[in-house]
């Protein structure tokens, strides 16, 4: 298992950028909700799950099986 940043350098900048306008919460979300504080609740579960193989909300984070 392997957590890379999206290999996209944009959507990371993009990404990034709207991290810091939002105090590290996830751009791609209206709230400013503690579980969608990055790295988010919703990814971290997706990490745990050895299932799972893709992005994360935003696409900032790939989760690969390997």
């Amino acid at each position: 298992m392997a957590v890379r940043l999206n290999e996209n350098k944009e959507i990371v900048a993009k990404i990034k950028e709207g991290l810091k306008k939002k105090d590290g919460y996830c751009p791609c979300r209206l709230q400013k909700l503690e579980e969608y504080k990055c790295i988010c609740d919703e990814f971290k579960q997706q990490i745990a799950d050895p299932e799972f193989e893709g992005y994360c909300h935003c696409k900032l984070y790939y989760k690969s099986k390997d």
